[in-house]
């Protein structure tokens, strides 16, 4: 990440030891992450580029509910700053904040979820864990990508029951060479940002899942590959290397995905509190409202009411920020 911040509010605010600090006739206050002013409400500011930090100063100096600010670190390469207000956002000021190009605003629960306590992340696999529809690719490579898609598409903003769509579009690959499995596991497009979060959630005892309305083959290999907990998926029935158009058992749908958040809190004894979930479609609305913290990652706008939560801009890296770390207490 660069060194250089645009502003002396920010220099002060990331390099010196000093707590307080006035800029341009304003007193600013600092705080750390575990001694934050109490009854004060927490919003996190996670950017990339120190090149927003101009006018992220020009909001701060317009907020007048601001009562301290903290540097929020996690060996993710992004800057987060966190303001503790003594009032929630205005819509002027979040409209103002969220206009910001590459910056992700994150208005923290008054309960956040702890990263320095064990949790459990369960996570949908396509275009969430992977930047793929599984299901589009493989119809691509069996030649029946234009009309998979299509439905691939309605059932993402909610407009089909998703065993019907899954259903409709298996039975497009009828007939494919099941070689064709094989060949898209070994090119999963893994999901920006998406090892760096594991492997630190992994190092703070985490529970990682992935429940997925895809199939078992690519949950299995990402399972395997970055050492997941537990992977669930539909399972495609193959016959002498050939897809026979079809899923077999249990059908992983919307409430199965929610199951699953309840279901591994209990078998590994997760606390109350300690349940995320992250997705991108109207199929993950129950899984997310089943988390204690559910987030909308790049998400359909449906999702994006639902959730507690958003990464909009950013990467999968933006995750363990939106987590609460009082290990320094």
């Amino acid at each position: 990440m660069e060194s250089q911040h645009q502003t002396s509010l920010f220099s002060w605010l990331y390099e010196q030891a000093c707590d307080q600090f006035e800029y341009q006739g304003k007193p600013f206050v600092r705080h750390t992450e575990a001694e934050a002013p109490e009854r004060t409400l927490r919003v996190r500011l996670v950017y990339e580029v120190v090149d927003l930090e101009a006018s992220l100063t020009d909001s701060l100096m317009s907020l007048p509910s601001l009562v301290s600010m903290a540097t929020i670190q996690r060996p993710l390469g992004l800057w987060c700053v966190e303001l503790c207000l003594n009032s929630p956002l205005t819509e002027m000021q979040r409209a103002l904040l969220s206009a910001l190009p590459k910056l992700e605003v994150i208005e923290m629960p008054k309960q956040p979820v702890r990263l320095d306590l064990p949790g459990l992340l369960v996570m949908d696999m396509d275009s969430t864990a992977i930047e793929i529809e599984c299901i589009d690719e493989l119809a691509k490579m069996a030649g029946v990508g234009e009309a998979v898609a299509v439905v691939t598409e309605r059932a993402m903003q909610g407009e089909l029951d998703f065993e019907q769509s899954l259903r409709a579009r298996v039975s497009q690959l009828a007939g494919a060479d099941a070689s064709i499995i094989d060949k898209l596991c070994a090119t999963l497009p893994l999901m920006p940002g998406l090892e760096a979060m594991i492997t630190l959630l992994q190092a703070c005892q985490w529970r990682l899942v992935l429940a997925s309305g895809g199939f078992t083959p690519f949950v299995g290999h990402l399972k395997d590959s970055l050492g997941l907990d537990a992977a669930y998926a539909n399972e495609l029935v193959i016959e002498a290397g050939t897809l026979k158009g079809e899923v077999r058992g249990t059908v992983v749908d919307a409430q199965f995905k929610a199951d699953t958040v309840a279901r591994c809190a209990t078998q590994w004894g997760i606390k109350a509190g300690q349940r995320c979930a992250i997705g991108d479609g109207a199929n993950d609305i129950p899984m997310v409202q089943m988390a204690d913290f559910g987030i909308a990652f790049h998400a359909k706008p449906k999702l994006r009411l639902a959730a507690d939560a958003a990464i909009t801009h950013l990467d999968l890296r933006v995750l363990p920020y939106m987590l609460l770390d009082l290990s320094e207490q």
